[in-house]
């Protein structure tokens, strides 16, 4: 590939992007970084009721926050005039046509096809329709929208993903392009954007691939180079449910709510459904070097958010405690503490967010877990337990002692113990935690 590589993430900003979105956008961005080429945001707001500003922010901090930074922003709410110049060169061309079906009379053509046994594409009664029928059936008040006239033949192309397809025209509907409230719809307006921003590469789902046939002959119609398009398959759930009902609870705002940390995302996203095993990466440049779109299979890809957290916890654990110096601080930890504390601390979490958990353990103690039947050698230990301050070799000295008054050893001896001062069956060596305690514990 050569830095000649453009590729696009085209949402529609009606709401916030989740995780099948992010395959999209990060399959399209890695091939432009991996080439040097330029990754561009070309927001599809042509439906002005539905898209908002407060999702096309949301969508901006999304990107950033993964570090999915884009070379142009493009919106097609910007381009009409592009898009009229475009739709009268094919008027001119003889390739767009007015129509004035109703949704209930295209419908009723539908279910008599379906019952006759014929597949159900437009038959296109409207086109060659006379100036003087046009006329009647504005008079009648029905108002025109165009389509596309798709040449009959075999579309092919060899897509990145799927491998060779052939799909043929005359199976297809000519596409609406323009509603008659003068909306431009997707399909055309991408092909238009597609051809004049010089677009080489396009990876999105397979339920597009219609689409894409559609849009070859239309670009090609407007003296355009179809772009590469790759098809990756649809996300499900980890049982092979669908999953479009989930992705509300998976955007990715919801995600970094709870603490999935951006590489642990990126890293899981980027080789999901390929035949590359999963691994947590350094960082994007290592991801793009790595990343090829042709590994993909074609089968729906399981996708379980509970898998982003082991990951997580594998990339947060390996944080130097420099980068979480701030956080720590905003604890409340002391300083002559905070590097202790994240070494101490760093083994037992999985999200930053379990810091708050350990520091309030440490700052305020906890309610000691004891059992009925160790209540006695408890207290007795805990009169043993010197003054503070305590130092790493305190549990050591302290459990000598106690084993030596009380005959106690081995797990009888140290579990009631470390219950009775964090209120926890396991977590960090008792001999790192003594230092880091606040406060005395007490029955």
């Amino acid at each position: 590939m050569s830095s000649a590589v453009t590729t696009r993430f085209a949402p529609s900003p009606t709401g916030y992007i989740h995780v099948g979105n992010l395959r999209t956008a990060l399959m399209n961005y890695l091939i432009a970084r991996k080439a040097g080429g330029t990754f561009i945001l070309r927001l599809d707001d042509t439906d002005q009721e539905r898209s908002k500003q407060e999702y096309i922010d949301a969508l901006m901090q999304d990107l950033d926050w993964l570090g999915l930074h884009w070379d142009r922003l493009e919106r097609q709410s910007l381009r009409y005039d592009r898009y009229r110049a475009a739709a009268d060169e094919l008027r001119g061309a003889g390739r767009f046509y007015e129509c004035f079906e109703t949704p209930a009379e295209l419908d009723l053509k539908r279910k008599k096809q379906l019952n006759m046994g014929r597949p159900p594409v437009y038959d296109r009664a409207s086109y060659g329709l006379s100036d003087d029928q046009k006329a009647a059936a504005r008079a009648e008040g029905k108002e025109g929208y165009w389509r596309f006239l798709l040449h009959q033949n075999r579309i092919e192309w060899e897509d990145g993903i799927i491998g060779p397809i052939s799909i043929d025209a005359a199976s297809v509907s000519d596409p609406v392009l323009i509603r008659a409230d003068g909306q431009v719809l997707y399909t055309f307006a991408s092909s238009v954007d597609d051809v004049e921003m010089g677009v080489t590469h396009i990876v999105r789902g397979a339920d597009h691939v219609t689409n894409t046939a559609t849009q070859i002959q239309i670009m090609e119609a407007l003296g355009g180079t179809p772009p590469r398009f790759a098809h990756h398959s649809l996300l499900s759930g980890p049982g092979g449910e669908k999953l479009s009902k989930r992705l509300g609870a998976l955007s990715l705002r919801d995600l970094r709510a709870q603490g999935v940390e951006p590489m642990a995302l990126l890293s899981l996203m980027a080789r999901l459904g390929s035949s590359k095993p999963v691994e947590l990466a350094g960082s994007l440049d290592e991801l793009a070097a790595g990343f090829d779109v042709e590994s993909f299979g074609t089968a729906p890809t399981e996708f379980d958010p509970e898998n982003l957290f082991p990951l997580t916890r594998q990339y947060v654990q390996g944080l130097p405690f420099a980068e979480v110096q701030a956080r720590i601080a905003a604890l409340g930890v002391p300083a002559d503490l905070a590097e202790d504390f994240w070494a101490v601390a760093k083994g037992n979490i999985t999200v930053l967010a379990d810091l708050e958990g350990w520091w309030a353990l440490f700052r305020d103690g906890a309610e000691p877990l004891v059992d009925e039947g160790d209540r006695d050698f408890v207290a007795q230990a805990l009169a043993l337990l010197p003054a503070q301050p305590w130092t790493r070799a305190t549990w050591g000295e302290w459990t000598a002692a106690v084993k030596a008054a009380t005959g106690r050893k081995g797990r009888d001896l140290f579990r009631p113990l470390r219950r009775a001062l964090t209120g926890r069956d396991a977590g960090p060596e008792m001999a790192e935690v003594m230092p880091l305690l606040q406060k005395r514990p007490g029955l």
